[in-house]
């Protein structure tokens, strides 16, 4: 069993939770929305058979805590605290990034703002909708979400999104069903929907990406979505974009949550993308 090392990374704002496991080059693993680093459970430990795998709870979610009141995400600043983990980890070594949702979007603003320590970033699914030829509708979409949030509460705001980036609440098992450990990381990554809700949603899917930025460092990005995804909202910015430039784009097994609901092939073709195995 690979060994996991456990360390706190001091932000303006925050103390991160950051876990490393592993050996080999740098892969830093962001995790979006209101999860943590146990999103990544699944694929991990494989992926740490030959990587130094980093992981952390990103800020206000979990084990990460705000020093002071919670405030409104920034995306710049979410990219500084990715590299204030890189630093705290491997200081000045440039890192393999995979970012899935919101990760994504931090994972594209890190590459932009910090293209000398990103070997290569796997942008999967990033819901940056200021991409799309025509916004409006996804704008409202995350707004009404929001305002949802804001009237109805937390469940209503779930069903809400949940049904409008392609996942079946229905389909999900109930929390009582699921073993301890398991039940504990879930009701720990659902405790951060209000932060989420609050302070992280429409910063994030306000996002404008500096394209012509990310043209110039083509050669380290690789747009990424989910094979079960091609139809569903946080597939169709990265899409867009990459129709229009002319990219290639990486299907990975199942669909917004595929390293989740498919982690070994999952992490198996993240393997082959990372060693340049995967035709671009």
């Amino acid at each position: 069993m690979t060994t996991k090392l456990l360390r706190q990374v001091s932000v303006p704002g925050a103390t991160l939770h950051c876990e490393v496991t592993g050996s080999g080059p740098v892969l830093l693993l962001i995790s979006g929305g209101g999860t943590d680093a146990a999103v990544y459970d699944g694929i991990a430990p494989q992926l740490a058979e030959q990587y130094t795998v980093v992981t952390y709870d990103p800020r206000g979610n979990s084990r990460s805590p705000f020093t002071g009141a919670p405030e409104d995400e920034r995306v710049d600043r979410a990219a500084e605290d990715a590299l204030a983990v890189l630093d705290a980890v491997a200081p000045g070594v440039p890192a393999y990034v995979f970012g899935s949702s919101s990760g994504a979007i931090t994972g594209m603003e890190l590459l932009v703002r910090h293209p000398d320590r990103v070997r290569l970033l796997v942008a999967h699914e990033p819901p940056a909708v200021e991409l799309l030829p025509e916004p409006a509708a996804s704008r409202e979409f995350f707004l009404e979400v929001y305002d949802t949030y804001r009237r109805d509460g937390r469940a209503a705001a779930d069903q809400l999104f949940l049904g409008g980036i392609g996942i079946d609440d229905d389909q999900l098992p109930p929390l009582a069903e699921l073993p301890a450990e398991f039940r504990e990381v879930m009701e720990r990554m659902d405790a951060n929907s209000d932060v989420f809700y609050e302070h992280k949603l429409l910063p994030f899917i306000s996002y404008r990406p500096d394209v012509a930025a990310l043209v110039a460092l083509e050669d380290k990005f690789v747009p990424a979505v989910g094979s079960e995804s091609s139809k569903v909202l946080p597939a169709e910015p990265i899409l867009a974009l990459s129709e229009r430039l002319g990219w290639s784009v990486v299907a990975f097994p199942g669909g917004h949550g595929g390293y989740a609901s498919d982690p070994f092939e999952f992490a198996t073709l993240l393997q082959r993308v990372l060693a340049g195995k995967v035709a671009r």
